[in-house]
């Protein structure tokens, strides 16, 4: 027979040996950092885009200019509005949670701010974290780390001037359609494209809280825009329908193009370079946008 002491030591033994595999797993767990927080803001002579992280700073960050951004995984090509892409990766970091709810707010976002026009997640997987930053131009930056919380802060140039400009979304909040307008900053000499530009990136998140959305009738964006004697030419891109509703992306923007001197009548392409009147001194709205 076993004596009972001898029992107890051994269970003893098993029970320390065995509890530290638990909490080192959690340990390990809880030491990935996890994105809990994006923000931008524009400071003087700069637009600071700061990811914020609970736990340690994550141990690599690339931050780089691309030509495109792609979707981790799928390799599919995610928009953002802006006339440059910045990509900003971070390995061994999270965006979710353990059932897979983000952690950080929307996925998407824009801002009213020089340079950083909209943030879009391009990816959060296997620990990998990936978004992309349009920007209004291509500037230098800088990037540094910071604890306490933890950090990683993108600074962007942003020494050339701006003008305000109005961009016109539809207002929810209205009985009948109608539009609200809001002011964004743009660098001139091309006012009307930057206009035109915010647009399409849609409204700021405390916009949205009040009502405002972008009806996009299904455009993905322009890829031209020309004014001469008076008339606003603009090429939409994609399968551009306005499904017959009253409200299309034709009332936003006649007025946002409108309220520049130049421009008194604004014709409006889609992709297949169609509208309903080309010539002479008039509106005009491609048949896909035309009412029901």
């Amino acid at each position: 027979m076993v004596p009972i002491r001898s029992l107890l030591a051994v269970a003893l033994a098993v029970t320390v040996t065995g509890v530290p595999a638990l909490p080192a797993r959690a340990a390990r767990q809880a030491a990935v950092p996890v994105l809990v927080g994006i923000r931008a803001a524009h400071l003087p002579g700069l637009d600071r885009l700061v990811f914020e992280f609970r736990g340690p700073v994550p141990a690599r960050h690339d931050v780089r200019y691309v030509s495109r951004l792609i979707a981790d995984g799928s390799g599919r090509t995610v928009g953002a509005v802006g006339d440059a892409l910045l990509q900003v990766r971070f390995d061994q970091a999270d965006g979710h949670d353990r059932r897979g709810r983000v952690t950080y707010g929307p996925t998407r976002r824009t801002y009213a701010l020089p340079g950083v026009v909209q943030v879009v997640n391009t990816g959060d997987f296997e620990a990998t974290l990936t978004f992309g930053v349009g920007l209004a131009r291509r500037v230098p930056y800088q990037v540094r780390t910071l604890t306490r919380p933890s950090r990683v802060v993108v600074d962007l140039t942003t020494s050339y001037r701006t003008v305000s400009v109005r961009d016109h979304f539809l207002d929810t909040t209205a009985r009948s359609p109608r539009t609200a307008a809001v002011t964004r900053p743009v660098a001139p000499p091309a006012t009307a494209y930057g206009a035109l530009q915010r647009l399409f990136a849609g409204p700021t998140e405390a916009e949205r809280a009040r009502g405002l959305r972008f009806v996009s009738s299904r455009a993905t964006g322009f890829g031209r825009l020309t004014v001469a004697d008076g008339i606003a030419r603009v090429h939409l891109t994609g399968p551009v329908d306005g499904g017959g509703s009253a409200f299309t992306i034709a009332d936003q923007i006649r007025p946002t193009l409108k309220q520049f001197p130049a421009i008194r009548w604004v014709k409006i392409y889609d992709a297949a370079g169609r509208t309903g009147h080309p010539a002479g001194p008039s509106d005009s709205i491609p048949r896909s946008l035309a009412p029901g």
